[in-house]
């Protein structure tokens, strides 16, 4: 697995991110490219922007009891997972900032570099190492890219 934590697999990222137009297709699943950018970025704003809600104590229990070692841990996710409420996205989003505010989040978080993610607590699993941080960017960022060919 790549290291969102590494300068030479950020430049890749990035360079893939790139790769998209406003006119890229899936290859599976109902987001359009746009959506899939503003998709992505929601992990990203919650860890910088505060801008979602945090889950309840029970909802954080459920998730760290089912769902945090499918998110955290080397198996890739399955075409058409289902995702959370505060992930999916409705409407056009606008592709060139949600396509600038991603490069800027890994850029952000390859530059913050492991020790500040090391036990860095997620809203949704509690207090993760930095290598379960990077599985759980890299391994959503990939799966995302790789749905729309890139």
């Amino acid at each position: 697995m790549k290291n969102v934590f590494d300068p030479a697999d950020v430049v890749e990222l990035t360079a893939r991110i790139n790769a998209l137009t406003p006119s890229t297709t899936p290859h599976w699943g109902k987001m359009s490219v746009d959506q899939m950018l503003a998709h992505v970025n929601v992990a990203y704003e919650m860890v910088y922007d505060n801008k979602r809600p945090t889950p309840s104590w029970l909802m954080r229990f459920a998730l760290k009891t089912f769902v945090k070692d499918k998110v955290v841990g080397p198996t890739p996710y399955p075409k058409n997972s289902p995702t959370a409420p505060v992930f999916r996205m409705t409407g056009a989003k606008e592709f060139a900032l949600e396509q600038q505010r991603l490069i800027a989040f890994i850029e952000r978080v390859q530059h913050g570099g492991t020790r500040t993610f090391e036990g860095k607590v997620s809203p949704s699993f509690g207090p993760l190492t930095a290598a379960q941080w990077n599985v759980l960017f890299y391994k959503h960022l990939d799966h995302h890219l790789t749905q729309f060919g890139v």
